[in-house]
């Protein structure tokens, strides 16, 4: 069958795509190899927020009494904490089965390869091989865990965020080689959950895209549950060959080494370029990624590529916007290119952690003058009512015009309270807008007004 458009992966760049261009009206279909919603919805994004609520409830409940509540014998059931995150998952992966129906969207299981003259070849399952035809094809293969030479992942004793989610017991201790948002979420869960958990870091400071205020921040509160932090070092080598692994070390006094259970890569991640037809249509790919134009056209007409396999931040919500504007400007639709100075990032750990835009010290590299408005989540209502202090607000403000730069948030619920920012960010709200625009009392949110009025010397409850 000829089609108008053809999405090749069906994560949330793919499946959104392939959505959009239905709704404008194209002929499309998508090609799956595993599993329809992708990474995202059955091994990444979804099912690991379900075990950090797993982990959540666990915590409360061990902190019950706090709460002036009697909870005796708490014990978590991790093989039914894994199950629940699967079961959610593939529910997610029927929604979306079910959004490909009622768009009209061809699904086809399959492996694809691009071929010239826009064609995909699609061997199935049997081992047959079909092709497709399309005006316009969307590569959409996403990433994987990105392994290092001295770090060989077995899936069983050096993993990677995959196995992460499904192991078959709860490791009695396990070592995290990576402080990005994957390794700081599992470091989290499995230290709640009762593991000895230890973070390796090789900068300065964890979750380091982010403004140092909150690593520092972060950095206590993940101490206090019992998880050792070591920054500036990296892991030299794994010996494998006992019952518990040999961590070998090298920090800036010299190497040590620990054992563990379980080593966990989340190094970051990698492209799937592989086999899939790119040198054989002649696209180009730089640094591991497929090079497109700012509405994500290849060098080759008739073919794009968006989500993880492309430059830009490897979220998923890039992905689904990247995919939305690919579409829209293929069917004649007005769009804009994609603003990636004013994208969140949020990382979903106890407190949480959300930002977006510059952080101070970028800020200041960039030759700004600065207002900084801070407003710590102790002075905050709600945030003592709910038994969560930890943790605070930060706005970056251009002191000459009042723009809000960027902005950092630890604690609870942040990441529900970022897309404030985005949208005033979008709308250019100056601080003093932002200072007179009433926010609900009371509220973790009140927080974003707060510290817009500390840093113009206004704030109320500091």
């Amino acid at each position: 069958m000829n089609y108008d458009v053809i999405v090749i992966g069906s994560g949330p760049g793919g499946y959104v795509a392939a959505i959009r261009a239905s709704q404008l009206g194209l002929k499309t279909a998508i090609i799956e190899k595993e599993n329809l919603g992708g990474i995202c919805l059955n091994w990444g994004c979804i099912p690991t927020k379900a075990l950090l609520k797993s982990a959540q409830v666990f915590e409360y409940l061990n902190h019950a009494k706090e709460y002036g509540i009697s909870a005796d014998n708490i014990k978590a059931d991790f093989t039914a904490v894994v199950k629940r995150s699967r079961d959610v998952a593939d529910g997610m992966s029927k929604g979306i089965q079910f959004l490909m129906k009622k768009n009209k969207i061809d699904v086809i299981m399959g492996t694809a390869t691009i071929k010239a003259g826009k064609k995909v070849d699609v061997k199935l399952a049997d081992g047959k091989t079909e092709t497709h035809e399309a005006k316009h094809i969307i590569i959409a293969t996403g990433a994987r865990s990105r392994q290092l030479p001295n770090l060989p992942q077995d899936g069983k004793k050096i993993i990677g965020y995959r196995e992460a989610m499904t192991l078959p017991k709860q490791p009695k201790s396990l070592v995290v080689v990576g402080s990005g948002a994957i390794g700081i979420e599992f470091a989290y869960f499995y230290a709640t959950m009762g593991t000895k958990v230890t973070i390796v870091e090789f900068l300065p400071n964890i979750v380091p895209v982010e403004d140092e205020e909150v690593s520092k921040q972060l950095e206590k509160s993940l101490k206090k549950i019992g998880i050792e932090i070591m920054t500036d070092s990296s892991v030299e080598s794994v010996d494998t060959k006992g019952d518990l692994n040999k961590v070998n070390i090298k920090t800036k006094t010299g190497n040590v080494t620990i054992e563990a259970e379980i080593v966990l890569s989340a190094v970051g991640i990698q492209a799937n370029l592989e086999n899939i037809g790119l040198e054989a249509v002649g696209i180009a790919t730089d640094k591991g990624k497929i090079v497109t134009d700012k509405y994500y056209a290849t060098n080759v007409p008739g073919y794009y590529a968006i989500g993880d396999c492309v430059g830009g931040q490897a979220l998923a919500h890039v992905a689904s916007a990247e995919g939305i504007t690919c579409v829209e400007k293929i069917a004649g639709a007005h769009t804009e290119p994609l603003d990636y100075k004013n994208i969140p990032g949020c990382t979903y750990c106890q407190p949480e952690i959300a930002s977006v835009g510059m952080t101070e010290k970028q800020a200041k590299e960039a030759g700004y003058t600065l207002k900084v408005g801070k407003f710590p989540f102790s002075a905050s209502g709600k945030a003592s009512a709910s038994g969560a202090k930890d943790g605070f607000v930060k706005i970056i403000f251009d002191a000459k015009y009042g723009e809000i730069l960027g902005a950092h948030m630890i604690g609870a619920n942040v990441t529900e309270m970022i897309a404030e920012i985005v949208a005033i960010r979008k709308l250019e709200t100056t601080g003093h807008e932002l200072i007179k625009t009433v926010h609900p009392h009371p509220t973790m949110s009140e927080a974003i007004m707060e510290a817009a009025a500390a840093a113009y010397g206004e704030v109320i409850h500091l």
